[in-house]
């Protein structure tokens, strides 16, 4: 899969999906100090999957109609590399096939998958 990984995430989530397997653009990286706006219009260009800690997505998406290929969301009270990386390899292992074209909220107690109409 394709991701984009927010600043906020860290570096362990981008090296644990690199590690995977999976094609990884990290924001601190290719586009540091990158706004939201520029970041989801990334993604979506580059059909990848945002993996953020940053709720703002969520009205980019819902409230603004932003176009986009998938966000994953973490509301995690641990906010730890180790539970972030643990709580990413279980919605990727998990959700694979649900993750593109949807809004994916993940704490440590659920995962919520809302399928999210793509603006054309």
């Amino acid at each position: 899969m394709h991701f984009l990984v927010d600043e906020s995430t860290g570096t362990a989530v981008v090296e644990s999906l690199r590690n995977a397997g999976h094609d990884v653009l990290f924001v601190g990286e290719a586009m540091p100090q990158a706004d939201d706006d520029q970041i989801i219009d990334r993604a979506a260009e580059e059909n990848r999957v945002i993996v953020t800690n940053d709720k703002h997505f969520g009205q980019l998406v819902f409230r603004s109609g932003k176009a986009h290929h998938g966000v994953l969301l973490f509301r995690l009270r641990d906010e730890s590399a180790v539970n972030r990386v643990r709580k990413v390899k279980l919605v990727v292992e998990k959700y694979a096939g649900r993750l593109e074209d949807s809004f994916i909220v993940a704490t440590e107690g659920m995962i919520r998958i809302r399928r999210a109409i793509k603006a054309q």
